[in-house]
């Protein structure tokens, strides 16, 4: 009786391990450190020529900017230019017109109401100074008065339009850059989401965090933290220019009283929705997508779930 139940053990162990060790190991679908790069081929599932996938950076100072030999030449072979929104429709008055009552909150909620008196001051301060009164700021979605008091603008001259920083001589868009070549090559430009749809994203977190981030960026701004820190911008910048798309990623997920605290919203489930276009998209015709860097790495950044889906995406130097 022993010897059976000592066989029957062991066969019961041997088929336990067959099963286990026979399970087909889980494929990994993200980008590794020696695929860090900006620019990714994406070919395969049926697809008659590749397309084309490249990180941005929304904002850079125009000595940090810079495009590979490999990413003009992606960019000359595309026949279309997808970015995250129609970077057209944002040159048209009509079009901006209808977003401006967007930017402020709702239930004549102002910024008074979300900080406290010492807060405010600091706020109010740090704009009046930008030649920004807080009687026609105080009603703004905190998460756009949070661009306006990055250190970016902090060079801004009193009474600038805000959006003349971007391709001048201080700092570049790469959207803005990736527009102009599209149009002087007369390629069509397509967004994979609408500006419409952005401006609601605000609203979906609550004013009050908004407003904390507003004053954490202007005490940050202001050297109230440690000097020795690396700013978030600068840190962006370092990782962007050595093409680090996996630590970008990291910076935003890691920031869990910032953005990082609403990935799930601002980047993954944009990220989900974008496949599907992408793919209709690709089938038609080459294409060059261009949206920012922070959505390229992690389990669902767009490179993984492109893999998901089928294709092959292959960095390109």
């Amino acid at each position: 009786m022993k010897v059976f139940l000592r066989w029957l053990l062991l066969e019961v162990l041997v088929f336990l391990g067959v099963v286990l060790f026979a399970q087909p190991v889980e494929q990994s679908f993200t980008p590794t450190k020696a695929e860090n790069k900006l620019l990714w081929e994406i070919s395969g599932k049926g697809l008659a020529a590749p397309s084309y996938l490249y990180g941005t950076i929304h904002m850079i100072p125009a000595e940090n900017y810079f495009l590979t030999e490999a990413t003009e030449v992606a960019f000359d072979k595309s026949t279309r230019v997808a970015f995250e929104i129609d970077t057209e429709e944002m040159t048209n008055p009509a079009a901006m017109m209808g977003l401006l009552s967007k930017m402020y909150m709702n239930n004549d909620t102002t910024l008074a109401d979300l900080l406290s008196e010492a807060d405010y001051a600091v706020v109010s301060t740090h704009f009046e100074e930008m030649g920004m009164p807080m009687m026609f700021m105080g009603k703004i979605k905190p998460m756009f008065l949070t661009i306006l008091a990055g250190e970016d603008m902090k060079d801004m001259k009193p009474g600038e339009n805000p959006m003349s920083m971007m391709g001048g001589d201080g700092m570049k868009s790469y959207e803005l850059e990736l527009t102009e070549r599209a149009k002087a090559a007369e390629k069509q430009i397509v967004g994979l989401e609408t500006a419409e749809f952005q401006m609601s994203l605000f609203d979906s977190i609550p004013y009050t965090a908004q407003a904390k981030m507003l004053l954490e960026t202007i005490r940050s701004g202001e050297g109230e933290e440690d000097e020795e820190e690396t700013s978030a911008m600068d840190q962006m910048i370092e990782l962007y220019t050595t093409q680090d798309i996996i630590g970008m990623q990291s910076l935003i997920s890691d920031d869990p009283a910032g953005i990082g605290g609403y990935e799930e919203l601002l980047l993954l489930k944009r990220n989900r929705n974008w496949i599907p276009v992408m793919e209709e998209l690709m089938t038609k015709e080459t294409v060059f997508f261009a949206v920012g860097a922070g959505h390229l790495a992690g389990d669902e950044g767009v490179i993984a779930l492109l893999r998901k889906a089928g294709y092959t995406m292959t960095p390109v130097d």
